[in-house]
């Protein structure tokens, strides 16, 4: 799955429009342990998250992962979101719990951590 087809399917709006959504999306996870997510993360990782500073998108940019998910509508911090522009990390956010947001991408057939 792209993140293109992801957005619609978690009813996400895209943080960063600039970043081209054309990654594919390999597995999904969620964890908000920062220190515990740099050692899991995988290439072409959703991550369902509800940290929102600069470091969540170094993770994310160390990592190589599709994109960053914020569920429940939360806001990422624009210090942030320019950082995610800068390192080409899409961010989006949904209005689902990260619960549907992880159930909704398994049912797609997307896998957990790889």
């Amino acid at each position: 799955m792209l993140v293109t087809e992801l957005i619609p399917l978690i009813e996400a709006k895209n943080l960063t429009p600039a970043v081209p959504t054309d990654r594919e999306v390999t597995c999904g996870y969620v964890c908000d342990l920062l220190s515990w997510v740099m050692s899991h993360g995988d290439s072409g990782m959703a991550w369902v998250t509800v940290q929102t500073h600069l470091n969540v998108i170094a993770v994310a940019v160390l990592s190589e992962m599709a994109c960053v998910i914020l569920p429940e509508g939360i806001d990422m911090e624009e210090e942030s979101l320019k950082k995610a522009e800068t390192e080409g990390m899409v961010v989006l956010q949904s209005p689902l719990s990260a619960f549907e947001i992880c159930g909704r991408l398994a049912a797609k057939g997307v896998p957990g951590q790889n």
